[in-house]
């Protein structure tokens, strides 16, 4: 039971979802007027910083579970004007994003794969639902906020039960010759075997016509 006059124990903040902690998420894109046609930056989607870098403010609300409807707010980075290290988080959580939401393994580099993980602009990914993992970072004014970094793709254990479909395990090779149902019934009209012969000696017609 709490004690009342001792606050030791007592969460920091209560509202901070646990890090480490898995979730289904959407993706809204909070839209910063700022276009870049040359780098495929269009429909008004990033947002250039007063010092230059560029990013999309994400706001990811949560769609299941005990922290339901929770929003949490994480720059994706495209452009820094310090080098390309946070341009390249960027592409890699961009990536990963793209790999959860389609069901797609991390290792798969097949032509469907590669297909999927390409986007026509920024507003494929607006909307976008991926199993994303919950972290702990700092705000501009060094308190404590969650944060999204990472998604969780297929290759994860828990993917399928928090995506809601279902996937084959890792490691699983389709078999050469899967199973197929037939174009026709089974037994097609017409099909039965023939009547064999009557027996030497035996009245050849029908039982009806004897």
């Amino acid at each position: 039971m709490a004690a009342w006059n001792d606050y030791n124990d007592a969460q920091s903040n209560p509202n901070l979802i646990p890090k480490g902690t898995l979730a289904k998420v959407r993706l809204t894109i909070r839209p910063g007027g700022f276009d870049d046609p040359s780098q495929g930056w269009t429909g008004g989607y990033a947002t250039r910083g007063s010092t230059g870098a560029v990013y999309l403010n994400g706001e990811f609300t949560v769609l299941e579970g005990p922290y339901a409807k929770r929003k949490i707010f994480t720059l994706i980075g495209l452009y820094s004007p310090k080098g390309p290290e946070w341009a390249g988080m960027g592409r890699s959580f961009l990536r990963g994003m793209l790999n959860s939401a389609r069901g797609i393994s991390d290792k798969d580099v097949s032509p469907q794969a590669q297909a999927a993980r390409r986007i026509g602009g920024f507003a494929d990914l607006d909307g976008l639902e991926f199993v994303a993992k919950i972290e702990h970072g700092t705000d501009a004014g060094g308190e404590t906020k969650n944060e999204i970094r990472m998604a969780v793709t297929p290759d994860h254990r828990d993917y399928a039960q928090l995506m809601g479909r279902h996937v084959a395990p890792a490691g699983y090779a389709q078999p050469a010759q899967a199973y197929a149902p037939p174009a026709t019934p089974a037994i097609p009209q017409g099909a039965f075997p023939a009547a064999q012969p009557a027996a030497t000696g035996a009245d050849p017609r029908p039982a009806w016509a004897r």
